[in-house]
């Protein structure tokens, strides 16, 4: 029998993510038309993103901005929804899990048409997975849901089947990301250069018009868009367009956080990304709606390096837990809006485990965990051991100022109270992969937005982005068991176990829990949000 629409989830977690959705204003991820009257078609609406999009591939995109973008471009096989978790048709109609998961076998929607006009088949799904396997590194995200793939099978023009050399739990839930979304085979023998560069065909609701690399993405409506997932605004009303309704759509990059909102204020831009604590109360007294959504996945924390030599004793890492006091961040820098973290995961993501009682701040306990491991106050109140000060350098990935920053400026004086000097080091976002190949680093600040927890295997061991150099061990072993395990309990078990040690033994230092808030301007609606909270387009429109 097929298996549909199953996604391991927190129900209560779920269901408080699209409370805080409608709160802001959205509901099921959206946003309300309000007394404007009916959707309107046409128009171009201009999205000012704070990152870099250096890459137009969806395969290749490494930032929340650049898969913004590429969402619109390329479908996916599956679709999930981002009220309840379930995993929903897309591309595919239905699908069925064999051999005790090393096999999905996906039966595809008939009529479908890449942008080149050449068919989304099960051929080209098959060449669209294997151009994953060749860009190889390239594809990080992608790559990593691929664990133990061994092959795609066309079994006949309408059916695709993909093989594992050992269970893979979570590929139902993967086939829905954006880093899994199928391109045309043409694109797929293109060289991972000329991908990211060039472009990609696909089948989404936008098509490619012009990229300049870290300045701007323009994309227009695809005439005759037909497919949308099950879960699209309007799928459900008979005879509503599933076409894009705007005629173009601008992401331009703007990475200061100052130019954005004022250039939304100014009516240059009509939605901005990531608009910053200190400027929702003006937007909104201003009259400018704010869409914000609770993140999925992984809180924003600091990542510890277990193989530097001060990071490497579990004495220093847990002194750094208990130094660290995260309702003062929220408090400081944020709003209430924002929640202290309670795990490495999100409150709001399937099989969140509370072991909060591991990060209270106890300074105390901070310096004495310090004193047994050596660690003695110098003159200048930095700690010293062997004729080595206990001063680490925690990097994060961004420009200029803003709230990463702030937040890392506070708990460099939260650290100094304990003896421990925090230099702070500031990243371009397109080094980031770079930076975790190299391990130049003891902290680095990150978070990473996805609605399956299987993004703990995917950040923290070798087989991922492995961001604190893990070594074998109970962890690691329960990481890679919740990934293979297909029975919901035995899954959460390995889950909690995993985030317990996690945060017991101060691999990630989670801070606070991140939200999505995008500005709009008054003219702008239908903006929506997908599963992992990012912001989708292909029912915007302008009034």
């Amino acid at each position: 029998m097929p298996v549909r629409s199953r996604a391991p989830r927190t129900t209560a977690a779920l269901a408080a993510l699209a409370a805080t959705a409608v709160l802001a204003g959205c509901s099921g991820g959206g946003q309300a038309a309000g007394d404007d009257g009916p959707p309107r078609s046409g128009g171009t609406l201009t999205y000012a993103v704070g990152a870099d999009i250096a890459c137009a591939d969806p395969q290749q995109a490494g930032n929340g901005d650049e898969l913004t973008a590429a969402r619109g471009l390329a479908d996916s096989l599956t679709d999930q929804d981002p009220d309840t978790g379930r995993i929903v048709p897309w591309l595919a109609t239905k699908w069925r899990t064999g051999d005790r998961g090393r096999s999905y076998t996906f039966t595809l929607r008939h009529g479908v048409t890449f942008s080149d006009g050449s068919p989304l088949d099960a051929r080209a799904v098959k060449e669209s997975f294997d151009g994953v396997r060749r860009l190889g590194g390239k594809a990080v995200q992608a790559t990593t849901y691929l664990t133990g793939f061994r092959r795609v099978v066309v079994v006949r023009p309408d059916t695709v089947r993909f093989d594992f050399e050992r269970p893979n739990a979570q590929f139902l839930a993967a086939t829905s990301s954006v880093s899994l979304a199928v391109v045309s085979p043409a694109t797929a023998r293109r060289s991972a250069a000329d991908r990211c560069t060039k472009g990609v065909v696909g089948s989404g609701p936008f098509i490619l018009d012009r990229f300049t690399p870290n300045q701007q993405v323009v994309q227009r409506a695809r005439k005759g868009y037909a497919w949308p997932s099950r879960v699209a605004p309007g799928t459900a009303t008979p005879g509503s367009s599933t076409r894009a309704r705007l005629d173009r759509l601008v992401l331009k990059v703007v990475p200061e956080t100052r130019v954005r909102v004022g250039g939304l204020q100014s009516g240059e831009f009509d939605a901005v990304a990531a608009v910053p604590p200190q400027d929702e109360q003006t937007l909104k007294a201003t009259g400018f709606p704010l869409l914000a959504r609770p993140v999925p996945g992984l809180v924003q924390s600091l990542n510890v390096n277990v193989a530097r030599p001060a990071t490497k004793d579990p004495a220093v890492r847990r002194a750094l837990q208990k130094a660290i006091d995260r309702d003062e961040i929220v408090r400081t820098v944020y709003t209430p809006d924002y929640r202290t973290a309670r795990s490495a995961l999100a409150s709001t993501t399937p099989h969140f485990a509370d072991v909060g009682s591991y990060l209270a701040t106890d300074r105390t306990a901070a310096r004495s965990l310090l004193d047994g491991a050596g660690w003695r106050p110098g003159a200048d109140g930095v700690r010293a051991k062997d004729g080595r000060r206990l001063a680490l350098t925690a990097v994060w990935f961004g420009a200029g100022s803003g709230p990463a920053q702030s937040t890392l400026e506070l708990v460099q004086q939260q650290l100094k109270a304990v003896g421990v000097a925090l230099t702070i080091k500031t990243v371009p976002l397109s080094r980031a992969l770079e930076t975790f190949r190299t391990g130049a680093y003891d902290l680095a600040l990150g978070n990473a937005s996805t609605a399956d927890p299987d993004i703990l295997r995917n950040y923290y061991t070798p087989k991922g982005l492995d961001v604190v150099r893990l070594g074998a061990g109970p962890l690691r072993d329960a990481l890679y068991a919740q990934s293979a395990d297909l029975d919901p309990k035995a899954r959460a078990r390995h889950l909690r176990t995993a985030q317990r040690l996690l945060v017991a033994d101060a691999y990630a230092l989670p801070l606070y829990e991140s939200r999505t808030v995008v500005g709009v301007g008054k003219k702008v609606h239908g903006i929506t949000f997908d599963a992992a909270s990012r912001p989708l387009f292909a029912h915007a429109w302008l009034s």
